[in-house]
């Protein structure tokens, strides 16, 4: 189906297995602060039980009608193992968009985790499980399954953009979408700046903290 506001496109390629893995043990600042700081979800949270992995993986977009949830039914057959289903729900808060059923069966399938710009349910049975949910908020009243809705097209949620195939990571600090081609230089970036910070850790928990460089950032200042 092409038709514009109901369209059905092909997933992206997923990214490489090795990125994926790489991104799972760094901390989502760190990406975040080599991405320029100025994207990123806002206002969504975490909801399922939190775990020392990052969670990453290729995103699946949604885009569906506020509390309606007929597109993301149909959205499962388009994702693979290790996607991320990203929900463009509109952030409206009124009807869930997905809740206990719909979360196992994602973690069933081998998803890396699922987003909404919206309203999930059944919150105190997904915070017993690991498996990744993000949401803007909770409500008990249920999806309308009307449609309409598209599969695979660029969405927004939080207020950042995400374009099918980018790659979703996510953590309890928030979310953040970096485009497949820039993975392995955001990557290699933020690698090096974790070595600095776990330098300045050490240093810390010897009771040392060099904070010699605020002088000259305060001299760059703009006042």
């Amino acid at each position: 189906m092409t038709t514009f506001g109901a369209r059905r496109l092909p997933s992206a390629e997923p990214a490489a297995a090795q990125y994926i893995e790489q991104l799972k043990t760094i901390p989502l600042p760190l990406l975040s602060d080599n991405v320029h700081r100025g994207t990123g979800s806002v206002g969504l949270q975490p909801y399922s039980k939190p775990t020392p992995a990052t969670m990453a993986g290729t995103a699946v977009t949604v885009r569906c009608r506020g509390g309606d949830n007929l597109v993301v039914l149909r959205a499962f057959d388009y994702c693979r193992p290790g996607d991320v289903l990203v929900v463009d729900a509109g952030g409206d808060l009124t009807n869930a968009v997905v809740g206990g059923i719909m979360t196992a069966g994602a973690a069933m399938l081998g998803l890396a985790g699922v987003i909404i710009d919206g309203a999930i349910r059944d919150v105190a049975e997904i915070r017993e499980r690991e498996f990744p949910v993000y949401a803007r908020g909770v409500n008990h009243r249920g999806p309308y399954k009307n449609g309409p809705g598209e599969i695979n097209v660029p969405v927004s949620i939080g207020g950042m953009v995400v374009q099918p195939g980018d790659v979703i990571v996510g953590d309890a600090d928030g979310l953040l979408a970096i485009p497949a081609a820039e993975i392995a230089a955001v990557i290699d970036k933020a690698l090096v700046q974790q070595a600095k910070e776990e330098a300045q850790m050490a240093e810390i928990a010897q009771g040392r903290w060099d904070r010699s460089g605020v002088a000259a950032l305060e001299a760059k200042a703009i006042n």
